[in-house]
């Protein structure tokens, strides 16, 4: 199980359970993936469903990467996400979520 008071977000790859997180490098790569004027703004499209494919897949492999994941982002291009497109967007909003809270919390 993916431990939320690290961050961890587990996500299904072509049936391959693997774990996610987003790092501070990880955050990093994705701001400059994203060309995002800040991760505030990410966070703000997620909250008002203003997402996109393209915000989705960046976040996946930010967070894939800080988990330790090897993969290139061709890779995902071709990998089967476990729950499809839907869990890959709940994936990547969980991923922001746990890289901004405190699980139990108030931030």
């Amino acid at each position: 199980m993916a431990n939320p008071y690290a961050g961890e977000v587990a996500v299904w790859l072509d049936g391959k359970r693997h774990v996610a997180k987003l790092t501070l490098g990880a955050l990093a790569e994705l701001e400059e993936a994203l060309a995002a004027g800040s991760l505030i703004e990410l966070v703000e499209r997620f909250e008002a469903g203003r997402f996109t494919t393209r915000d989705v897949l960046a976040l996946l492999l930010a967070g894939l990467r800080g988990g330790g994941w090897g993969g290139e982002p061709r890779d995902l291009l071709s990998v089967e996400v476990g729950g499809g497109p839907v869990e890959a967007a709940r994936v990547a909003a969980e991923l922001l979520a746990r890289a901004f809270t405190v699980p139990g919390g108030s931030g």
